[in-house]
């Protein structure tokens, strides 16, 4: 049985709305409630778990290394209650079509909501269920047949996988505010950042991978200030001032925009890496997951 002190999804979806915004306002918008019910959420959710989840200012909200860590776990209890929604869904779904999807937490947070619209546009009936999760472990249902396609980041298909590159981004490094490496005024070198503890994702995605890659040869790599599960849990402790980050610029465009983080230049190394669709090698997609494929094809992320 649960304990009462584990919060609601709609607080949890208000917490992660909160570390994206950086503000209890525009979160609370975006949840479609004023600023002071967001508030007040909050403060009934901290006075539940015992400690500070924001830190408050006038400027907006950030996560604690606390919060950063809750909101971490949120988005996988989140995930799960989206899988457990779409399976119901599909379940409830008259409609022949199904289409199971296994994405890179990169795409499926910021290109595969497009793709799907596109998708649906032209297909309504479809039951999709996606399971969002590292590269691994992509690659891991695609073999196995638990999925009909694949998404993953990085410069080649896993072994035992076919796979067809539908665009490419840029790994960023990143900072919160006032970091030393905001008053730089050379560029970042490649030997810098291999000799400096980061924040970082879990071995086996597909950001950690490329950026391990990338430094090779400056291998063994230090030991990870944090390794968190999510883009998201990664980007909130990096603005709490847990340490900096590599991460996709895709994911952190809005919040450099917006001066939640502050992009480091680096001079001699090149962070590009592709994002690749996969399945098992010697077939080709059919049915519903070509036609996602073709749609993924079209709507190629630019480069930045």
């Amino acid at each position: 049985m649960l304990s009462t002190r584990v919060p609601d999804l709609d607080s949890l979806e208000l917490l992660l709305a909160v570390a994206t915004e950086g503000s209890l306002g525009r979160a609370g918008a975006v949840r479609g409630i004023s600023q002071p019910a967001a508030s007040a959420r909050i403060r009934r959710m901290e006075g539940s778990l015992g400690f500070p989840l924001l830190h408050r200012t006038a400027r907006g909200s950030t996560l604690t290394p606390a919060g950063a860590l809750v909101a971490h776990w949120a988005r996988d209890v989140i995930a799960a209650a989206a899988v457990l929604d779409a399976g119901i869904g599909s379940l409830r779904e008259d409609a022949a079509g199904r289409l199971r999807i296994a994405a890179s937490l990169t795409i499926a947070e910021h290109l595969l909501p497009h793709w799907l619209v596109r998708l649906s546009a032209g297909q309504p009936g479809i039951a999709v269920s996606l399971s969002a999760v590292n590269s691994d472990e992509v690659a891991r249902q695609v073999l196995h047949d638990e999925v009909d396609l694949g998404f993953v980041e990085g410069p080649t298909p896993p072994s035992g996988l076919s796979g067809k590159v539908i665009g490419e981004d840029r790994l960023v490094v990143v900072v919160p505010p006032g970091h030393p490496w905001t008053r730089r005024r050379k560029a970042l070198t490649s030997a810098e950042l291999a000799t400096t503890r980061l924040v970082h994702r879990e071995p086996g995605s597909g950001t950690r991978t490329a950026f391990e890659v990338a430094l090779a040869a400056f291998a063994p790599l230090p030991t990870p200030l944090l390794e968190l599960g999510s883009t998201t849990a990664v980007r909130s402790a990096v603005a709490a001032g847990a340490g900096p980050a590599v991460l996709s610029d895709l994911a952190v465009r809005d919040d450099v925009a917006n001066h939640r983080l502050v992009e480091v230049a680096v001079s001699d190394l090149d962070l590009r890496r592709r994002l690749r669709a996969v399945w098992p090698a010697g077939q080709r997609p059919s049915g519903p997951a070509r036609d996602l494929l073709a749609v993924a094809a079209r709507s190629k992320p630019s480069r930045t």
